[in-house]
């Protein structure tokens, strides 16, 4: 037998192999993304458009049942990002805390380019804010506005046991109203009170849906004439899942 034989047998092998790859690859791949998963397109100025408000909110909730189901979508982010860069037409604005396991991207199943994602500590609202919002429905055009707030949120606990370190009384401050508007009889009202500190939370995204109004007229104009449509809701720290107040 000659000895360049097995070798040219190896080779033979190896490039088999190599040929059958992309397919192997690529049922991995569909295997892995599981049932319903698919890659997600970027939004256009076009799709942004052809969406109500009411079907906005509808799209991020069936993102979240996603996420709490363990199917979002299969994305191409480098391609998205390719996609995107030569402009954005988010489908909706959120308003959210800050807090690491609440990003509204992951939560609610959505891309790059999809949604404009405020975050700060306690979903409070100020100046810079409001000016994020305005551009996002003037220039943007995006027609949805959310307010989302969460389960064992660190801000209300701090206002709830009036921490007074650093900056934190101002954030206090902003939280105050929501704190008074959760009636006295819930007892005790320091962050040992789990229900209390959620209740609160409930509050203070209302009161956050409030200034917005209060504090934009840009917005309270848009929103009294129906072009854009502001909510509110909860997530759950257990579950994952957001529920929406008064849908």
């Amino acid at each position: 037998m000659s000895p360049m034989l097995p070798q040219r047998a190896y080779l033979g092998l190896v490039l088999g192999a190599l040929a059958l790859l992309p397919a192997c690859c690529a049922t991995r791949v569909h295997a892995a993304a599981g049932v319903g998963a698919k890659t997600a397109d970027v939004q256009t100025k076009e799709s942004q458009s052809a969406l109500s408000p009411r079907q906005a909110l509808d799209r991020l909730m069936q993102g979240n049942a996603r996420f709490c189901a363990g199917t979002s979508m299969q994305r191409d982010l480098p391609a998205q990002v390719h996609a995107t860069a030569g402009g954005q037409f988010p489908i909706a604005a959120i308003v959210s805390c800050m807090d690491s396991r609440t990003s509204c991207e992951l939560v609610l199943d959505q891309g790059l380019g999809d949604i404009f994602n405020v975050r700060v500590a306690g979903n409070v609202i100020d100046d810079d804010v409001l000016a994020s919002l305005e551009y996002a429905a003037k220039v943007a055009g995006t027609r949805l506005f959310l307010v989302i707030g969460h389960s064992s949120c660190g801000a209300i606990k701090a206002a709830a046991d009036n921490v007074t370190m650093g900056n934190v009384p101002a954030l206090v401050a902003r939280i105050k109203p929501a704190l008074d508007a959760v009636p006295a009889s819930e007892q005790p009202r320091t962050s040992k009170n789990h229900e209390f500190v959620d209740h609160v939370a409930a509050a203070n995204v209302r009161h956050s849906m409030q200034q917005i109004l209060e504090g934009s007229p840009v917005l309270r104009e848009l929103a009294d004439s129906g072009q854009i449509l502001l909510v509110g809701g909860m997530y759950d720290v257990e579950t994952g899942r957001v529920e929406i107040f008064d849908r």
